[in-house]
């Protein structure tokens, strides 16, 4: 196909597809490019301006702004629409608020603009933003003109209140330094002019305070200028006493907290206190309501009181007044009582209508005919007490193991009022404290069920059970317990003294002994102020034991073939540790060699075994019997590990002779296992495979005896399906001729040492090996 054939297929291809199938993008004609900015760049400022351009009129592009460095200063794209073009739009790049350039720092930002379209692809393009060190540092006028700033404030401004800001905020790496300090105005790092710490003096006219101050940036740049504060008198009404002088006069005798006049003064915020006297012992004052009130019983003649009142906010806002205080004598007191304050203990178990005092009051002529009492105080107290004429008595049960007595503190408070009827009246308070005692009322009850169970197992100190008991004296269950008898084989268990947890402290052993009956006495403290005055009683607690299953230790594996080349002579080489469990509970093994350890070449060491070297120089097979046992006394089991041991010398002489040695090589014990399936199978297969395993059975019988008979030598071992059925078996004829051997081939549990000769037993019950 040539030339004109591809154009023309092209425009047929042209001419097909379908008008707006085009794939349409944004387009940002504008970037690349590279912008520059000054340090000095104030925030808000715009950094550059980029035209998107869309390829329809269906609406506003959405553009994003991601940057290579972090916490980059500037703000998200904003879009305008361009009033030119109807897909044209307008993306604006401006300094975030608080924005801090620093050509120092970074020098550059790279940011990455994405542009889209409503339906139409993403575009993305580079806006390059160069910072440069700023020029010069500017002050903001009329800071920096002939006569300086100018701020006006009140003299009552709150102290340390801000009054001037020498730039506006916020700008960073700037220096403030004030060149004058003949001023009470502080100047902070920011630039901030503060009124003084104790604030302007209110009573002075109109004051001006001049503050030249120099600025500098991080690069040297400075400027300066000077602001002049001008303090204008306060507007706010002073602090005055309308009266600066007051006599009071008061009856003499006039009793404590007792209001004896009150001083008012206008002003804002206004508070009182006495001046003189420096300590008063007579008199106290309310510093919000200006209430004068006597804090003991009057008896002086004068007194001179010099009061102050001032703003609270503004403490040198302040006006004094003087109060005089006279007190007048009469020929009348208050009714005197003896005692004059009733302080008494009382058991909890006093009956109601008891006597606790009989007050003798007399009023100013000696008599106490025309006295009337009464008690003042709280709920509580009226409810539990009363007044019969000049006898306090008791009106209900004081029961000390209330909860409502508890809450109180055990203690009354209460005040008997005692008044003369003349007139105007007078009359004397007696205060009453009334403590509640405990006594010792009940006894100790035993718990509903006081039975528990222990494994035989349990260890020494594990917990038993909890006897709760309970006493209905307060503390409530405030009790001791103790188990009758001393702990021993008897009695294997302890009692805790505070919390009554019974604990086993012997051993344990359901064969000998199923159950337990312990006598617990439980014995009541801290009821009674006499510690001598407590209650017990004794409860029956059963402790049955339960059995656990035996467990027999258990090795894996159970039986093993080393091969050893033994080190020099005295030294002392391990060579494997037995890996043996006991019961669940933790029991430790013990672990003996019960056989095989001719010469005593090998030791245990704990469970790991240790070869002990001499200086033997030939070959040699050693068949170790280990003894694992686990529990105690009558609970104790073992079971037994076959170790076979082959030790090569570490050096072997070679004798002088040219005859040549035959070795011959020790062939593998064999391990025959014989598992036992219950199955039904149908008779034909039964028939099949009895024909089949008499034909194997034969063969290996044949192979087997031929074995035997061609390799006789030490450590050959036949292991059953227990390391207990360890034998070695030297040959057919033999075997037959043993005098131990019965006639049908069974092992009976004997066996004889290839090397010495001597016959052993196996114990069918311990797996151990007896000598004959």
């Amino acid at each position: 196909m040539g030339m004109h054939e591809h154009f023309t297929f092209f425009l047929l291809l042209l001419s097909l597809y379908a008008p707006g199938t085009f794939i349409k993008a944004t387009a940002l004609p504008d970037l690349p490019r590279v912008v520059t900015l000054s340090e000095d760049t104030v925030p808000g400022t715009r950094v550059a301006e980029v035209t998107v351009s869309c390829s329809n009129m269906s609406g506003s592009p959405n553009v994003t702004l991601d940057s290579m460095e972090p916490d980059h200063p500037f703000n998200p794209i904003a879009i305008s629409a361009n009033p030119t073009s109807a897909t044209m739009f307008q993306a604006e790049v401006t300094l975030r608020a608080g924005a801090e350039l620093d050509a120092h720092r970074v020098n550059q930002y790279t940011l990455t603009l994405r542009a889209a379209c409503p339906g139409e692809d993403e575009v993305e393009e580079r806006l390059f933003v160069q910072v440069t060190s700023g020029q010069v540092l500017r002050c903001d006028t009329p800071f920096t003109s002939a006569g300086g700033d100018v701020v006006q404030v009140l003299a009552d401004v709150a102290p340390r209140t801000p009054l001037y800001a020498v730039l506006p905020q916020p700008l960073g790496g700037l220096t403030f330094r004030l060149r004058n300090h003949d001023t009470p105005l502080t100047l902070t790092r920011r630039g901030l002019v503060l009124a003084p710490d104790n604030g302007f003096d209110p009573s002075k006219d109109t004051q001006m305070f001049k503050l030249e101050i120099e600025v500098m940036d991080r690069h040297g740049h400075n400027c300066s200028g000077a602001v002049t504060v001008e303090v204008l008198p306060s507007r706010r009404p002073r602090v005055t006493f309308p009266e600066p002088h007051r006599s009071v006069t008061v009856t003499e005798g006039i009793g404590p907290w007792k209001v004896v006049t009150q001083v008012h003064a206008s002003g804002e915020n206004v508070r009182y206190a006495i001046l003189a006297p420096v300590a008063p012992t007579l008199f106290t004052i309310d510093e919000v309501t200006g209430e004068i009130r006597s804090t003991r019983r009057l008896e002086v003649a004068r007194a001179h009181l010099l009061i102050q009142a001032y703003n609270a906010l503004h403490p040198a806002d302040h006006d004094t007044a003087m109060v005089n205080v006279t007190m007048q004598g009469t020929d009348r007191w208050a009714p005197r009582c003896v005692p004059a304050i009733f302080v008494s203990q009382v058991p909890e178990t006093v009956s109601p209508g008891s006597t606790l005092v009989t007050l003798r009051c007399t009023d100013f002529t000696g008599t106490d005919e025309c006295l009337h009492y009464a008690l003042e105080g709280s709920p509580a107290s009226r409810s539990h007490f009363c007044m019969e004429g000049p006898q306090l008595k008791v009106n209900t049960t004081l029961d000390y193991d209330s909860e409502a007595v508890a809450t109180m503190g055990f203690q009354f408070t209460a005040t008997v009022v005692v008044t003369a009827g003349e007139q105007p009246p007078r009359s004397t308070r007696v205060p009453v404290l009334v403590t509640v005692t405990p006594v010792n009322e009940f006894r100790p009850a035993c718990p509903n069920s006081a039975t528990f169970t222990v494994p035989e197992t349990g260890a020494f100190g594990s917990v038993v059970g909890r006897v709760a008991g309970t006493d209905r004296d307060y503390p409530p269950d405030s009790l001791e317990y103790s188990l009758e008898g001393e702990s021993g084989p008897a009695q294997p268990f302890s009692i805790d003294s505070r919390t009554g947890e019974i604990r086993v402290v012997g051993p344990l052993d359901s064969q000998q002994q199923k159950s337990y009956r312990l006598v617990v006495r439980l014995t009541d403290t801290h009821n009674d102020l006499d510690p001598a005055k407590r209650h017990s009683r004794l409860c029956d607690v059963s402790v049955r034991l339960q059995a656990v299953p035996d467990q027999v230790p258990v090795c894996t594996p159970e039986v093993q073939e080393l091969r050893i080349t033994a080190g020099s002579p005295g030294s002392r080489q391990p060579v494997t540790s037995l890996a043996c469990h006991g019961s669940p509970n933790g029991d430790t093994l013990t672990y003996t060699i019960v056989g095989g350890n001719e010469d005593g070449r090998f030791r245990l060491e704990g469970n790991t075994v240790v070869y002990l070297p001499n200086d033997q120089v030939e070959p040699r097979t050693f068949v170790l019997l280990v003894e694992v046992w686990g529990g105690s006394g009558a609970r104790r089991r073992s079971t037994v590990v076959a170790l076979v041991m082959h030790v090569t010398p570490w050096s072997t002489p070679v004798p002088p002779s040219t005859t040549t040695q035959h070795t011959t090589l020790q062939k593998e014990p064999l391990v025959v296992t014989r598992t036992e399936v219950v199955w039904h199978p149908p008779a034909w297969f039964v028939a099949v495979l009895t024909i089949s395993g008499t034909l194997l059975l034969a063969t290996l019988g044949c192979t087997a005896r031929s074995l035997l008979c061609r390799s006789r030598g030490p450590g050959k071992l036949f292991l059953g399906k227990s390391s207990w059925d360890v034998v070695e078996k030297s040959g057919g004829k033999e075997e037959q001729g043993h005098p131990h051997a019965n006639s049908q081939g069974q092992f009976d549990g004997r066996a004889q040492d290839p090397r010495t000769g001597r016959d052993y037993l196996f114990n069918s019950v311990t797996g151990a090996r007896r000598w004959i």
